[in-house]
């Protein structure tokens, strides 16, 4: 089991909660897809530079692309304000949606602002 650094885990606002990780390619600046962390994800995460997350529909780690092969190599971490965020720039190999689309955020609302 990884274990997070001392001064990594006092910057979370609750390091004992999934934490909320917006994933973004660090080429282009896409928004590629939402997941979450727990220390033990961001610990091996810093410690593979492969993005590792909490999955919460079979409740263990994940490691993206670990069967898929579309992988995402993380070039830096940044946590937001609070604390309660982060953001992962990564290079990702392939797509990041399950659905086989490039990123998770391809179903735009169509409305319209007052």
């Amino acid at each position: 089991m990884s274990t997070l650094d001392p001064a990594i885990l006092a910057m979370l606002k609750d390091p004992n909660s999934l934490i909320p990780t917006i994933v973004q390619d660090e080429a282009t600046s896409e928004i590629l897809m939402l997941a979450y962390s727990n220390k033990e994800s961001l610990a091996l995460t810093l410690e593979s530079k492969n993005a590792t997350y909490w999955s919460r529909s079979r409740n263990e780690l994940w490691i993206k692309g670990a069967t898929s092969g579309h992988v995402q190599v993380v070039h830096s971490i940044s946590l937001d304000c609070d604390g309660d965020a982060i953001l992962f720039r990564v290079h990702q190999t392939g797509v990041a949606c399950h659905t086989g689309e490039s990123t998770c955020f391809h179903k735009p609302l169509e409305f319209k602002f007052p």
